[in-house]
Formats: C-alpha cells, sequence, structure tokens
C-alpha cells in the first residue's frame, strides 16, 4: 500500500480553506495527510461579510465557513493562531512562530494578502508605538477594535475610496461616528465604475452622509498621543479623532521570497498553479501572480482551488487559463455590477450608456465585434445575471443593444435562473454554481436547508438565496421536500414547540443551558438562546433560572440599542394618560443626560433616545417611572383613544380599559411582541382593528375583541374573536387569547401570522367555547405570569451583572 504524501497549506483563509475543501470532495484525504497552519486563532471565515460585523447586522460567529470542529471531523490538523516563520525547501520543512515544525512532500502557499499603508507621518508615536486611533480593516480582531475605539469617537476618517472602504465607512456610521472619506484618485472606486459612473455614486455617498474628500494625497497623522486630524499634501487639514486605513492590498511574500521561491508582485505560479523552479511547491489566491495577473476577488480564487484540487489528485488535463473579472455587490447597500473594462480601448469599440442620476442608477455598456467586453450597472442589476452570462461565454449581443439592458417587447433576458448555463455562478460570496447546486440536489439533499447547508449558496451576504430556492425547486422536479428544521421552535434543538415544551416539563428544564445538555447533546447554539430564553420563563416564570447570556443586548440592558449603539428608554404611560409630573420628571432627565432627541412614539408613549449604555440607571431612578418594554418580544402598550370622556361618539371608556389592559400585562413575555389597542367607539382612532388585539366599543355597552391584526408592513384587519359587556370579561378573555398563544405561537411569530396559521375558529373554540377544557388552565397560567412580574428597571440599584451597565458592547446582531 504506498504512503500517504503530507500535504502543508500555509493559510487558513478562503483561498487555502477552499482549495482544501475541493480537494477533499475529490478523495484527497485518501491520498494525502493535510497539515493547515492559520495565523488567526479560530477557522475559516468569509471576509466578504466583515463588514457586517462592523456595522453589528451579523456576528463573529455568523460568517465563519469552517468553524475548527470542521477540521478534526475531516481529519484536517489545523495549527490555529501560529504563524509560520521559516520554509526550508531542501529539507521540506515548515517552521512555526511556537517552535513547532512540519515536513512535507508538497506545499501551498496560501497566505493571500495584507493592508496597504501608504507612507505617511504621524503614524506612530513617540515611543514607536501604533498611535492610538490608527487601524486598518482586515480581520475580525480589527473589526472588533474599531467597534470599541469608536464608541468615544465623533469624527472618523478612512482613507481609500474604494469597495472595502466604503464598507469601513458604512460600519463606523451605525456607530453614530461622523464619517469622511479620503481618496487619491478624483473617482470612488475607480477600478469598477468609470468617471461618470463614479460621480453618480458620489452623490449617492454624500445622500447617505458620508463627507467625500476627492484628489487628496494624506501626508501626516497629527496628535501627539492619539489621533486628532490629518495633513494634506495641498495643506489643508482635516480633524478627526480616528483614522480607519483601506487602500488597497499587498500580497504576503516575504515567507515566499525568503525560502527562495520566485517573486514579483506575488509568487509565480504556472497554469497547474506551481511555482517554476519546484514542482512541490504551489500558490494560490492573492499571494499567487499567474501570467502576469494578481487577483483580489473571490471568484478567481475559487478557480484557482478547483485547479490545484484537480491537479493534487492526479489529473493532468487541468489548467488555470486566468479569470474574467466579474462581480455583483453591494456598496453600502447600493447595488454595483461590473465586469471587463470600464473604458473602451479602441476607436472600434462600441459604447451604450443609460444614466439617470436623479435615481442613482447608471448602466454602461462597452462592446467589441458583437461581444460584450465590459459593463458597468449602478443602482439596479436587474440584467446583471444575463450581461455576466453573455461577458463569461462570448456570446454575441443582440443587434438591438438596448435589448441587452431593458425588456422590450417580447426580448428579454433569461426569465429566471433556471435559464443560466450549468457554470453560471449564482453565489459570489461562495462561489457556488447553478451546475453545482443541481448536482447537490442529484445527490439526494432535495430542500432548501440541505442544499445551502451543504453548498453554502445564499448564507453569505443572501442576495442571491432567491435563485437559489428556484434553482433546487427546478432541480426536484415535483419531487422537493419540507425540511423538518422549518418547524423546530429554534434551530438548535431538533423539536417542535408542543414536544419541547413537553420534554422541559417533564425533565425539570429550568435553564437554556440545561436544554442544549439534555435536548441537543451539549451542542449550545447561539442563534437558538433567545427563543429557549422567551420559552423558558413563560413556562417556570419565577422558577426560570436566568443566564445573562442567552439574552440579546435589548434584554441584558433593558433598553433599545439603536444603530449608534446607544440606547432608547421609553418609561410606561399606560394608555397614554399622564400627568404634569410625570413630564416634568422626563423633561428634567432630557435635561439632566443631554437627551439628544425625546419623540412621541405610536404607542402614545415618550421616547428618549441617544443615551449612553452607563446613563441607563441614573436615567431608570431619576425617571422613577416603570419600563415601557419598548426593547422586548413581550406586551408592550395599549393605544387608547379618549372615548366617553371628551368624545361626543365614544361609546365606551375606552381609555379606563387600556390603563387596565396595560396595568395588567405589562411586560408579559410572549413569542412577538404584542401591541394593543381600544377604541371607544368603531370610528377606530386608536386602530384597534389591526392590533394585535383590539378592543371596541359598539351600541349597547358591548365590547367587541378583535385578534391577529397588524398595520406594519403587512397589514391585516384582526379577526372578531367575541363580543362581552365588560371590562372585567375583555380582561379575561384577552388574557386566555394571549396565553394561547404564548403556548401555542412559534418563536417571533406575531399574531397575524398565529391566526392565519391556526384559524379563527379553531381559536374562538378553544378560547370561547372551550372545546378542549383547558380555558380554566389558560386562566390560571395568565395570572401566574401577572403575579410574577417584576418591573426589570429595578436593576438600576442592583445590577445583574458587574458589567451590566459598561460601555464596551459585544458584537451583536441588531
Amino acid at each position: 500500500m504506498n504512503r500517504r504524501e503530507r500535504l502543508v497549506v500555509i493559510g487558513n483563509g478562503m483561498a487555502g480553506a477552499r482549495m482544501v475543501e475541493e480537494l477533499l470532495a475529490r478523495g484527497g484525504q485518501d491520498r494525502y495527510d493535510i497539515v493547515m497552519f492559520g495565523d488567526e486563532p479560530y477557522g475559516n471565515y468569509n471576509r466578504i461579510l466583515l463588514s457586517n460585523v462592523l456595522n453589528g447586522s451579523q456576528g463573529t460567529s455568523e460568517i465563519f465557513l469552517n468553524p475548527l470542529d470542521w477540521y478534526s471531523q475531516n481529519n484536517v490538523r489545523l495549527h490555529a493562531g501560529e504563524r509560520v516563520i521559516g520554509v526550508d525547501r531542501e529539507r521540506q520543512r515548515v517552521f512555526g512562530a511556537s517552535g513547532l515544525s512540519e515536513p512535507y512532500d508538497r506545499l501551498v502557499f496560501a497566505t493571500g494578502s495584507r493592508p496597504f499603508v501608504p507612507r505617511m507621518e504621524g503614524l506612530k508615536t513617540a515611543d514607536d508605538q501604533n498611535k492610538p486611533g490608527i487601524f486598518v480593516f482586515r480581520t475580525i480582531e480589527d473589526c472588533e477594535r474599531i467597534a470599541d475605539y469608536a464608541q468615544d469617537s465623533k469624527r472618523a476618517a478612512v482613507i481609500g475610496g474604494g469597495l472595502l472602504g466604503l464598507e469601513a465607512a458604512k460600519g463606523l456610521m451605525t456607530h453614530g461616528v461622523e464619517v469622511h472619506v479620503v481618496h487619491l484618485a478624483q473617482a470612488l472606486m475607480e477600478n469598477q465604475v468609470d468617471e461618470a459612473g463614479a460621480k453618480i455614486l458620489a452623490k449617492t455617498m454624500g445622500d447617505l452622509g458620508v463627507n467625500l474628500h476627492l484628489g487628496k494625497s494624506t501626508q501626516r497623522v497629527f496628535g501627539d498621543e492619539r489621533v486628532e486630524g490629518l495633513e494634506f499634501s495641498d495643506g489643508t487639514t482635516l480633524e478627526v479623532d480616528m483614522v480607519v486605513i483601506s487602500c488597497g492590498i499587498m500580497a504576503n511574500v516575504d515567507l515566499a521570497r525568503d525560502c527562495g521561491l520566485d517573486v514579483e508582485r506575488a509568487i509565480l505560479v504556472d497554469d497547474q498553479m506551481r511555482t517554476p523552479h519546484d514542482a512541490r511547491v504551489y500558490a494560490v489566491g492573492e499571494c499567487a501572480q499567474h501570467r502576469g495577473k494578481v487577483y483580489g476577488l473571490v471568484a478567481p480564487l475559487w478557480e484557482q482551488g478547483k485547479v490545484l484540487a484537480d491537479h493534487l489528485v492526479g489529473r493532468t488535463d487541468v489548467a488555470y487559463g486566468g479569470s474574467k473579472i466579474a462581480t455583483k455587490l453591494k456598496v453600502m447597500g447600493v447595488d454595483l455590477a461590473s465586469m471587463g473594462i470600464t473604458k473602451p480601448e479602441t476607436d472600434d469599440d462600441e459604447v451604450m450608456v443609460c444614466s439617470e442620476a436623479k435615481r442613482g442608477i447608471y448602466r454602461k455598456l462597452i462592446i467589441r465585434d458583437d461581444r460584450l467586453i465590459g459593463a458597468i450597472l449602478l443602482g439596479d442589476t436587474s440584467k446583471a445575471a444575463s450581461l455576466i452570462q453573455a461577458f463569461d461565454s462570448g456570446s454575441p449581443l443582440p443587434d438591438n443593444r438596448a435589448e441587452a439592458l431593458f425588456d422590450i417587447g417580447e426580448t428579454k433576458g433569461p426569465a429566471s435562473p433556471v435559464d443560466l448555463p450549468d457554470t453560471a455562478q449564482i453565489c459570489n460570496c461562495n462561489g457556488v454554481s447553478k451546475g453545482a447546486i443541481y448536482a447537490c440536489v442529484k445527490s439526494g439533499r432535495k430542500s432548501l436547508k440541505m442544499v445551502m447547508d451543504a453548498t453554502r449558496a445564499g448564507m453569505g451576504c443572501g442576495s442571491c438565496k432567491s435563485s437559489v430556492a428556484t434553482l433546487v425547486e427546478h432541480a426536484c422536479g415535483g419531487s422537493m421536500i419540507e425540511d423538518p428544521s422549518i418547524h423546530y421552535y429554534v434551530p438548535g434543538v431538533p423539536l417542535r414547540k408542543p414536544e419541547l415544551i413537553e420534554a422541559i416539563m417533564e425533565q425539570e428544564l429550568r435553564s437554556v443551558s440545561a436544554v442544549f445538555m439534555q435536548l441537543a447533546d451539549g451542542v449550545e447554539d447561539p442563534g437558538s438562546k433567545m427563543g429557549l430564553s422567551s420559552l423558558l420563563r413563560t413556562i417556570w416564570g419565577k422558577e426560570y433560572e436566568d443566564e445573562r447570556d442567552a439574552r440579546f443586548i435589548n434584554d441584558r440592558v433593558h433598553a433599545n440599542i439603536q444603530k449608534d449603539r446607544t440606547f432608547s428608554v421609553i418609561p410606561r404611560i399606560a394608555g397614554g394618560v399622564t400627568s404634569a409630573a410625570e413630564l416634568r420628571k422626563i423633561a428634567d432627565v432630557a435635561d439632566k443626560y443631554d437627551v439628544p432627541m425625546v419623540k412621541i412614539t405610536g404607542g402614545q408613549r415618550i421616547d428618549l433616545l441617544g443615551i449612553k449604555k452607563e446613563d441607563l440607571p441614573g436615567v431608570w431612578q431619576d425617571l422613577g417611572m416603570p419600563s415601557g418594554h419598548g426593547y422586548a418580544k413581550s406586551f408592550r402598550t395599549c393605544k387608547t383613544c379618549v372615548g366617553t370622556d371628551f368624545c361626543r361618539f365614544g361609546l365606551g371608556d375606552s381609555t379606563g380599559l387600556g390603563i387596565a389592559i396595560e396595568t395588567r400585562f405589562a411586560g408579559l413575555e410572549s413569542p412577538g411582541k404584542l401591541k394593543l389597542a381600544t377604541a371607544g367607539c368603531p370610528r377606530n382612532c386608536s386602530e384597534a382593528y389591526i392590533k394585535d388585539v383590539g378592543v371596541v366599543a359598539i351600541e349597547g355597552g358591548l365590547w367587541e375583541i378583535y385578534v391577529g391584526g397588524a398595520g406594519g408592513a403587512h397589514v391585516r384587519k384582526g379577526d372578531l374573536l367575541c363580543t362581552v359587556n365588560s371590562h372585567e370579561d375583555v380582561l379575561l378573555i384577552t388574557g386566555r387569547f394571549i396565553q394561547y398563544y404564548r403556548e401555542n405561537a412559534k418563536y417571533l411569530e406575531r399574531t397575524y401570522g398565529f391566526v392565519e396559521r391556526v384559524g379563527i375558529a379553531k381559536i374562538r373554540a378553544v378560547v370561547i367555547e372551550d372545546e378542549e377544557g383547558i380555558a380554566g388552565r389558560l386562566d390560571a397560567a395568565i395570572q401566574e405570569s401577572v403575579d410574577s412580574y417584576v418591573d426589570p428597571w429595578l436593576e438600576a440599584g442592583a445590577p445583574a451583572t458587574k458589567n451590566q451597565f459598561l460601555t464596551a458592547l459585544p458584537m451583536v446582531k441588531a
């Protein structure tokens, strides 16, 4: 039996890890013992999504492609957090910084690149330390450091107006920092758009609040102990208190050069990704230079990884011929697709331009010999798929060029991704083609989730998810199955809600960690913690064992986090009825804590916005009012009209009833937020017909109770549950319905979805007619929850943890 060769890969980034995945998919584990080195102390993650980590829309755990356990499961030995400091090609050995060494038979350089930092004065302090306030934007650690520093900053400069620079700017803006983008060129993203497109892009960025300084060369960072500003070559200055440098990348080639490999801008490789003078050594990704080109986009990295994987398993017919650059992305939320050249190169090149500056839309095609050789789509990328297909395949464009950009008559581009060739890339973030999705379905994975888990298509930025779903459905040809996991109450515990509740009660599981231990084989899923926490509080009330890491930041500090990471505080004002004394308290707090905005909410309350985390306990103590729960998945408010007190049309005391409802159900935990209303007559001034529960007074002293209404993005008139004749009956039936909803709704399912799913007839039978004989138990359960309520703002005087109100915030999905 032949000995397996030792394959060592230096680099655990997107290129190196992807190549290993491709190798494993080709049976490479039978030919190689695979060893990897990674500078960072964790598995491989998607650097494309770092901007989401910086702006808080995704947590770090959500961008991992290969978590640490993936390596052991696939018999890949990863030295995580181990920097390689030397390679001895003669002895065929790799040396790590800690002193360990690994022999190799074949060696792959996947060392990637590092941020390019232009020469400028003042980057370091007098004792040669990096000056506080200067950052690069390349790793998870960079994101965390930038986000932390931004908490105490007011003005930030991003040096670099390319894609990463603009994404860094977006991330900083979500932290409430005034952002200035400084760019050496006169146009943003000059590699992806032309001058006219750049002007439209610049206007769009300005409208989004970005301050642009184009054609500026930064010469010096001034400030003795920390950043205080920038000085430009024209003598002008800009005062800022932090700087993020995002001026492009440089290939990491020092290690390769030191061991004698041929290096120019990057490591020279041939069509099999081999280095010219050592057939045992290869390079892929941003550190590789092929036919004079170095690629910084993910698609070429995927292509290189596939060729190298094929070569390593013995295929002799494979060759990498270079990549045609076509990319589709979002720049601060603005759609952009760019491919090929951005300017004509010969007099015979045909150019077609359509510009709609007011709408922020720009389209440009460059055509040679009826073939597309370049295109820019800014603000509207609906034709990107068909144009990328034409660009990649070299197929001729229609004689009427407008048909390539617009739907004219019956002539249209591909109606769906089904019409694209198998080679078409569907997921840019993870390099998944249409053919790979079809092959995955053919292998037996016949649900959308199965395909997404197996290929990672749609699991990056998510913009391609609908296309992936269309392809899976088409590939299944009517045999598409429903993945059972979509019915799980939370994704990390494989049980539907009734079975989950039964198991929790039978085994007396009173904490989130206990549920994971007993019902999920001890595997904790961060995305499931909040749902389990809500459910356990509903089941156990005072007996629930609270674990603070199972709460979202809003529920840890009992205030609603804002995009700039300050907080919103909403005290309870039952029924919208307040007093001069309460208003004075609110005004005094607004003055004392310099609250940037005081706003009347849609629920007839007063919202204090822009409060610092460390000020929250003081704000609550000074207010002396109970929490209005404007942040929680719970009962929030009961909106009222003035009813019979002042309105000449009033048929019932809606104000008194609304106050009674809000007083009784304040802060009640539920699968989704609950917004209620009472109306003194059918004129519906308080919008009771479109609330989760709405109560409307009618002739004869009666009250109609409506459930399942919605007035947001989904608009729905509630269904009439019943008619009663007293406030007491309203409170009884409302409580019974809410408890039935709490026990049977999916996590985050609002009442409008619940009522539509279960059906009003079924709900009426249970809640009103007591068809299942559980009405008494529902009444007792809701009373127990009401009795166990404690105002969470009491923690102002006795914080639950010593870190509860510290300024530094974790990276969480807002």
